[in-house]
């Protein structure tokens, strides 16, 4: 089962429509880019982060995870505002990982939602990026871990809420019923490459 869980997610990698659909979600992620509030040189609020959790819900953890990765890098040229940080494209990547091992063909429920958010904001945001950042800025990884902690601990049920609505809305608008159709059109085959 999970061999199969892997080989299915490594699997949309090879399919056109798939990719076809993450180019939209790239496009939507840097538009909502550019409602980012900065608070400080190390904190900031952004929606744009949601478009990444959709695509690990729709697509798995290997495509959620390297389209997370790619759109920090992509967004770093595009809207540069500061140094390249390794770290937290490699938390991009980890995030995309644990949003689509926890949503990846599961049903859409909340809870499974905040839980995802709660690990990725604990464990990747606020402990490894507070790491990352404490190097960066040459300040006490104490000193910045509090600040950064309530924000997570405060943002995880709001962007749960939001992907929750988001899916609600796509599901009962039917466009999680045409992605489906639209990701595998039953009568010509799959589209894939080779």
């Amino acid at each position: 089962m999970i061999k199969k869980f892997w080989k299915e997610s490594w699997g949309e990698l090879k399919k056109i429509r798939t990719l076809t659909a993450c180019g939209l979600f790239a496009a939507l992620a840097l538009i909502l880019n550019s409602f980012t509030i900065r608070i400080g040189s190390y904190l900031k609020i952004s929606i744009a982060g949601i478009t990444n959790e959709i695509v690990a819900t729709l697509f798995g953890p290997v495509l959620g995870s390297i389209f997370a990765g790619m759109m920090d890098i992509i967004k770093l040229f595009l809207y540069p505002d500061g140094a390249w940080i390794p770290g937290l494209t490699f938390n991009r990547l980890l995030a995309g990982l644990i949003y689509g091992c926890f949503m990846y063909h599961k049903p859409i429920k909340y809870w499974r939602i905040l839980l995802a958010n709660l690990t990725v904001g604990l464990f990747v945001n606020t402990l490894m990026g507070t790491l990352w950042l404490s190097q960066v800025y040459n300040q006490g990884f104490i000193v910045m871990l509090p600040i950064r902690m309530i924000k997570n601990i405060i943002e995880a049920p709001i962007d749960s809420l939001i992907l929750y609505m988001i899916m609600q809305i796509f599901r009962s608008a039917g466009i999680l019923r045409m992605m489906n159709v639209f990701l595998t059109d039953k009568r010509n085959g799959e589209i894939s490459i080779k």
